[in-house]
């Protein structure tokens, strides 16, 4: 599994946090920022990590930013993502079971460091169910097209 990992100012902590979950868990991750303690725009990194999961480039994606909020909109404009915005561990299980989300978006401003590195890993961890869930998924990707 490869995995692009961006935050914008607000979500800088947090993403280093989840980069050393990824160098424990032994999953391969390309950084794509943002190094800044100043104010970005998060549709500057939102959608590069959205566009490298939807052409398959990479297998998943993560994204940081104050809420989280303002990451999930703009990933979930490019076509073939499904971005879950998730602050529990129970959602990260079940976004990836039965929606199949290839993007996790959190927000640092509502958890901490501990629980994003339990939400991460679950999501990491945890596979689409398919059966059922699969033909919703599937009315999704038919809207899309």
């Amino acid at each position: 599994m490869k995995v692009a990992i961006a935050s914008d100012h607000g979500g800088v902590n947090i993403r280093q946090e989840i980069m050393e979950l990824m160098k424990e868990l032994n999953i391969e991750f390309e950084d794509l920022g943002c190094e800044c303690g100043t104010s970005v725009d998060y549709p500057d990194y939102a959608i590069p990590v959205a566009e490298k999961v939807a052409s398959g480039e990479v297998d998943k994606g993560i994204l940081i930013c104050g809420t989280g909020i303002g990451m999930s909109i703009a990933a979930n404009k490019v076509k073939g993502v499904r971005c879950a915005l998730v602050h529990d561990t129970f959602s990260a299980k079940a976004t990836r079971e039965h929606n199949d989300s290839n993007i996790l978006a959190m927000g640092e401003r509502v958890i901490g460091p501990g629980l994003a590195r339990d939400i991460a890993k679950i999501w990491l961890t945890t596979d689409f169910e398919g059966g059922r869930h699969e033909n919703r998924v599937n009315k999704i990707k038919q809207y899309e097209d």
